[in-house]
Formats: structure tokens, C-alpha cells, sequence
């Protein structure tokens, strides 16, 4: 399979951002373990073989995947597949490195595939969005597009997701092009990727100690507010049982709940900027 190992997209883009959560892995529902790496999570869902990845994490944290790999499911451990919310740095960052010594299928969204095989880069990050610290750093943050080559796949256009017969996956634009959720009907669990997360992103204090609250997605990457709105209002259609978000602590129950529906009637204020130049 065609793959570039050297000068990778990711190499020398280490971000010194971290988390008191940083090292965290959580098992949330059955067979699925949520991972913090720095101030970002990837999910592991087991599958009766292996199991599958889903996103890859900050650049530069494959050793760490490849630690929790091992401690979680057995050496020399690998995954069936590599799913992908969407291709934004910091869910990616990892994953041409991971290829290197996994040689598996990667999917994604049709309207992801050009930001993950070099084609296309994402818009600048926002730095002068109405937001915290984090959104006026966010300018130095990378915005390439990875270059996956004929690692990635398109998925399937039915909904289900390779690998995962339980889940399906649903279309949640607004913060990229081609974002997608996960989703297991039977115990409504729900991996969001960054459709809505569990922290206030743009504030590097509750970033920092991740306070728990359901918000809109990180402000300076998120292109399309009106599309954004819609997608939250699908995934809370869903009444989950439980969520890993891209950026959060994992949520559930009642506090999910109420947390989404809050967010739902009240998404022009608690979601939206009044000011920047996606808005």
C-alpha cells in the first residue's frame, strides 16, 4: 500500500498542551474504553477478533497508543481497523506513524478523504473567535491534511460501519466537512468525536482540570455553525446512554442527558461566538 515513513505531515507538530486527565482510560460500556491523550480522547472498541480504533490522537502519541494497546487487549495487539471522526490534527496526529507498524484500512467520510490523503488542508484556526486562551493559541495549531494514500477508505454509504456490526455511524457536520458519530443502539452508546464535547475547549482552565460541562465543539476549527446546531439536535434525538466525546471527561445518565437538551435550546448562546470569522 502506498504510505510515505518519512517526512511525515505530523513530525515535529508536538503540541505542549496537557491534562490533569492526561494517561486516563476509562471503560464505558461494554468493550469500549475511552483513552486521554494530553487534552483529547480516542476511543477502543473491542470486536470478537481485536478490536477497532477510533481517531488517533495528538501528533506524536503513538508510543502511548501502542502502550495502551498492549495493556488493554495483549501484545503485539493490533487493530482490525482505524475509524476516523474527522481529520482535524488533534485526531489525527498519530495515525501515519501507527501505519508504519499496523498495516490496516482506515475510514472515513467521503467529504474527509481529501484532508486525509494531502489533497486538500483545512481552513486556518480561528485565533480572534470570541473564546479563552486556547482559541487565541489556537493560530499554532496545524491545519495540514495527513497523507494516508491508499490506507484510507470511504465508508459505507448505508450507515454501517466496517468491523462494528453493532454500530452504525451518522453524518455530523458543522465542525469538518465530513465529521461523523458512532453509534450503538442496544445501550445507546455514542462516540461523538468533537459534534459536541464535555468541556468548555476554548478555555484553557477547564481545559486544564477538564470541567464537565456539554458544549458545542471547539470554536477556532469549527466552520459552519448553522450545520453544527443540526447535528447536536440529531445526536440528542438519540437520548445516549453514555458518551465519549473528543475533548471531556465521558458522560452519562441524567447529566447527559439534561447536559444535551441544555445545549440543544440554548445553542446560540452557549455554543455560538459572537465573533469571529466562521460565524
Amino acid at each position: 500500500m502506498e504510505h510515505r515513513q518519512e517526512n511525515q505531515t505530523m513530525d515535529g507538530k508536538f503540541i505542549p498542551m496537557t491534562s490533569l486527565t492526561n494517561g486516563l482510560v476509562q471503560q464505558v460500556a461494554e468493550g469500549v474504553f475511552s483513552y486521554t491523550i494530553q487534552i483529547v480522547n480516542i476511543a477502543m472498541v473491542r470486536t470478537s477478533n481485536d478490536f477497532v480504533l477510533i481517531d488517533t490522537g495528538m501528533p506524536e502519541s503513538e508510543e502511548k497508543i501502542f502502550e495502551i494497546v498492549e495493556k488493554i487487549f495483549g501484545e503485539n495487539a493490533k487493530p482490525e481497523a482505524i475509524i476516523l471522526t474527522h481529520g482535524h490534527f488533534d485526531h489525527v496526529g498519530s495515525i501515519e506513524k501507527l501505519l508504519t507498524q499496523w498495516d490496516v484500512p482506515v475510514y472515513a467520510h467521503p467529504l474527509e478523504i481529501p484532508y486525509l490523503t494531502g489533497q486538500k488542508n483545512y481552513p486556518d484556526p480561528d485565533g480572534t473567535v470570541e473564546g479563552g486562551l486556547v482559541a487565541k493559541i489556537s493560530p499554532m495549531f496545524p491545519n495540514e491534511g495527513v497523507h494516508l494514500g491508499n490506507h484510507v477508505k470511504p465508508l459505507p454509504d448505508n450507515g454501517e460501519l466496517p468491523h462494528l456490526s453493532e454500530w452504525k455511524w451518522i453524518h455530523t457536520p458543522g465542525h469538518s466537512d465530513g465529521h461523523i458519530s458512532l453509534f450503538r443502539e442496544k445501550d445507546r452508546t455514542l462516540i461523538a468525536g468533537d459534534a459536541f464535547i464535555t468541556v468548555k475547549q476554548d478555555s484553557l482552565a477547564k481545559v486544564l482540570v477538564q470541567e464537565r460541562e456539554v458544549n458545542g465543539p471547539p470554536r477556532y476549527l469549527t466552520t459552519d455553525w448553522q450545520l453544527t446546531k443540526k447535528s447536536v439536535e440529531k445526536l440528542a434525538a438519540l437520548h445516549p446512554r453514555v458518551a465519549v466525546t473528543g475533548h471531556g471527561l465521558p458522560m452519562e445518565g441524567e447529566e447527559l442527558e439534561q447536559g444535551l437538551t441544555k445545549l440543544v435550546n440554548e445553542f446560540d448562546t452557549i455554543a455560538v461566538p459572537d465573533y469571529g470569522k466562521f460565524v
